[in-house]
């Protein structure tokens, strides 16, 4: 999962980049808001972490823009700007969810979670898939109620086909959403992966249309 955090604060980027890294998104930073106008035009992300009070561009009128040119992806908005009013207000604008700073690192990665899954169309955090169990939330896996261990690499791919288990990924959008900046980005790495995790997980478990990418098996 791909996750833009838009944070003029060093110390509170790094800090928010941590908590959802080690919850199992790709994290990128920008700290003004006409870079992150660009990004979130020209990438795809699974969420967006968005500070208000930004140089260049203010967060609320960043929102704003995005909204007007169909920018779809899950706001949430995290700011110390936390009045009734300026809650309804960025709400209004387009956001999905409202975090006020401070706040704590458990309740982001949950509330980013939750907006992912709800985007994607899944509530609940515990999946089901012939043998496997998925738990999106605790980021375990168990085959037959067996726990299987795999790497965060291996988890954030499977999570990933996981939210968009009905239809086909491509190669290329799986290296987007998975990989981060310390991560070899070969396309043939993918191919790699899937085999590690059929071995883990059922040959079945994962499925190959040549040409066009996987998706998740219906018989691991």
């Amino acid at each position: 999962m791909r996750a833009l955090i838009v944070e003029d604060d060093a110390r509170i980027a790094d800090l928010v980049a941590t908590a959802l890294s080690a919850a199992g998104f790709r994290t990128e930073t920008v700290a003004d808001g006409d870079t992150a106008w660009f990004q979130g035009g020209t990438e795809d992300y699974d969420i967006v972490i968005l500070d208000l009070g930004l140089p260049r561009l203010d967060g609320l009128t960043l929102l704003k823009r995005w909204r007007s040119e169909g920018r779809g992806f899950p706001i949430l908005i995290l700011s110390a700007r936390g009045t009734w009013s300026e809650r309804v207000e960025g709400i209004e604008a387009g956001a999905d969810d409202y975090l006020p700073k401070p706040f704590m690192v458990e309740e982001l990665t949950a509330r980013a979670r939750a907006l992912v899954r709800r985007a994607a169309g899944h509530v609940q955090t515990v999946h089901r898939l012939g043998a496997l169990a998925i738990d999106t939330n605790r980021m375990t896996v168990t085959r037959d109620g067996l726990p299987v261990a795999l790497t965060p690499l291996e988890f954030r791919l499977l999570s990933y086909l996981l939210l968009n288990r009905d239809r086909t990924v491509a190669p290329s959008e799986l290296l987007d959403h998975i990989y981060g900046s310390e991560d070899g980005r070969e396309a043939n790495a993918i191919e790699a992966v899937i085999t590690r995790l059929r071995r883990k997980l059922g040959s079945g478990a994962i499925e190959t249309r040549r040409g066009f990418g996987y998706r998740l098996g219906t018989d691991p």
